[in-house]
């Protein structure tokens, strides 16, 4: 089914309960407004922003973006894109895009203005709307963008260059447009991370994303008393399809801008929230916050709190280890996925196999996964080859680009890129990267195993491992550190330490500096390469 279906059947069902709240605890505002186009009074407290609006709200929101973008001649099939930070009008606005039949296409908050042009062009985007954030990135490329493309601004004073949201959908219609949608019509566009180069255009139809959101509430077992804290952007599949969960069962989730351990364990608190999902760096200094003292687990009330689950990148079994120290009582899920998956859950852990920590888990509700080598042959239990996975929520294709959907994409199965290995009970453990594996004299390296080791040594804050150009073996292991705050390390004690691991794998070269993650957490790995490795090779070179 249309996944605008769910949204309209918690309308009907769940009409008068809270949808969804907007938090931001850094901004300080006294301000009470009735706007119409949003059917609520929005109050603002003196020590935290807070707004909130119903199913029925939330909606009837939608109706009026899609019969306002139907008006102003967007058709079935059109792109719109989203350029906007976590807010109470993200996501209306991008059901009122599904809803006209139109392709939501959000885009990364990072993008600078040559990525935005870029990607504008390669989903050919006919209509965008974009945050107060982004004025000086739209305004310094509008001439060129806003030829034949509508430009939205979805917030307070309007730039010239643009048409006001607030006043296109305020006299719109709240009734729901009269445009007939399938599962097998196309829904949305998400942007590749975009580590190689410019981003890929992933194209979904309606079945992924209802796929993502049955699939979301069965693995975690969301019902309507569950609140779901959603903190990192929506625009990228992770956060979106995991707070599709709260979607399906129809409950209540929080929208949190700010990371810091006070910040997240404060609104669990006071939001009463059942599940939360964190990436690693954020649970990392929950932990490291914990242990220093600088906050108390007693200052909140946290005794609702029943699921803490991760993904977007491999989760260290050390961190899971001491986060069951100071939460005993936590069910704890990791999710694995892509983008062209349709985000996290086509491998899962599952809630009741935290024995297997360590693992990425089994296939997902309706997915199924093999582990192949180059020839695309299945590999032995125990040996290494490429994950490849397959079912519903599978990518349509690379937007405009056959070459890439071709190599990716192979008799329905999508060649994910990651290489992994799979145990005597089925579970499955991610490995590396295949472009990231290192080789060394002959012998494959995976960084992530030697990322799991170090995390583990106690003055660890966070860790990279890159392959480091050398003259004789090619590449060796160079292991970038970031130390926790307040503690000193020598790299005498990181090589002390690594006298566990193999020699071969042991890190040739230690830099203690900080690691680069992009917004959904995941390792800058080609920023390092470039930064460590390019550098030294070209170096290399002139000397030779």
């Amino acid at each position: 089914m249309p996944v605008t279906d769910i949204l309209e059947r918690n309308h009907k069902l769940y009409g008068d309960e809270v949808a969804l709240v907007e938090l931001n605890p850094l901004v300080t505002d006294t301000r009470k407004r009735t706007w119409k186009e949003y059917d609520l009074v929005e109050t603002v407290s003196s020590q935290h922003y807070r707004r909130e609006i119903t199913w029925s709200v939330f909606d009837e929101k939608a109706n009026r973006v899609a019969n306002m973008l139907l008006e102003r001649g967007v058709q079935k099939g059109d792109r719109v894109a989203i350029l906007m930070f976590n807010c109470l009008e993200w996501l209306p606005i991008y059901f009122g895009i599904l809803k006209a039949g139109a392709i939501a296409v959000p885009f990364n908050f990072r993008f600078d203005a040559k990525e935005i042009n870029y990607c504008l062009d390669l989903a050919e985007v006919q209509v965008l709307l974009f945050g107060p954030q982004f004025i000086g990135r739209i305004e310094s490329i509008a001439d060129e963008i806003s030829r034949g493309r509508l430009l939205i601004y979805v917030g307070d004073n309007c730039p010239t260059f643009a048409e006001s949201y607030r006043e296109l959908v305020a006299d719109c219609s709240s009734q729901p447009p009269k445009v007939c949608l399938t599962e097998e019509d196309d829904a949305a566009i998400y942007f590749s991370s975009g580590t190689t180069g410019f981003p890929k255009a992933i194209l979904h139809n309606h079945e992924s994303l209802s796929q993502a959101a049955l699939m979301e509430q069965k693995h975690h077992k969301t019902d309507r008393d569950d609140i779901f804290l959603c903190i990192p952007p929506l625009y990228h599949t992770g956060a979106k399809f995991h707070w599709m969960g709260s979607l399906m069962a129809g409950s209540k989730a929080v929208l949190l801008n700010g990371t810091t351990p006070e910040i997240i364990l404060d609104a669990v608190s006071k939001e009463k929230c059942t599940i939360v999902w964190l990436l690693v760096p954020w649970a990392q200094d929950i932990l490291d916050a914990l242990d220093s003292g600088k906050v108390k687990l007693s200052d909140y009330d946290l005794h609702q709190w029943r699921l803490m689950h991760i993904g977007a990148q491999p989760v260290p079994p050390s961190l899971i280890k001491r986060w069951k120290k100071y939460f005993p009582n936590h069910l704890y899920d990791t999710n694995y996925g892509l983008s062209e998956s349709t985000g996290p859950g086509c491998v899962h852990l599952g809630m009741e196999n935290i024995h297997k920590v360590g693992a990425i888990g089994v296939p997902g509700y309706r997915w199924e996964c093999k582990i192949v080598d180059p020839d695309f042959n299945e590999v032995a239990q125990g040996d290494v080859g490429e994950l490849i996975v397959k079912g519903p929520g599978v990518m349509t294709c690379y937007y405009n680009d056959p070459k890439a959907t071709a190599e990716t994409l192979r008799d329905g199965w999508l060649c994910t890129g990651d290489m992994a290995m799979k145990d005597e009970d089925g579970f499955i453990y991610l490995v590396d990267r295949k472009k990231d594996v290192i080789v060394s004299g002959g012998e494959n390296i995976y960084p992530v195993q030697i990322e799991n080791f170090l995390s583990a040594y106690e003055k660890v804050k966070d860790v990279a491992v890159i392959g480091f150009p050398d003259n004789r073996l090619g590449e060796i292991t160079c292991a970038i550190i970031s130390i926790k705050d307040g503690m000193e390390c020598t790299e005498e004690e990181i090589n002390d330490f690594c006298n566990e691991l193999p020699r071969y794998k042991r890190p040739k070269k230690i830099i203690f500096a900080e690691v680069p993650r992009n917004a959904t957490g995941k390792i800058e790995k080609p920023a390092l390469r470039k930064k460590y490795g390019a550098d030294m090779l070209v170096a290399q070179q002139n000397n030779s």
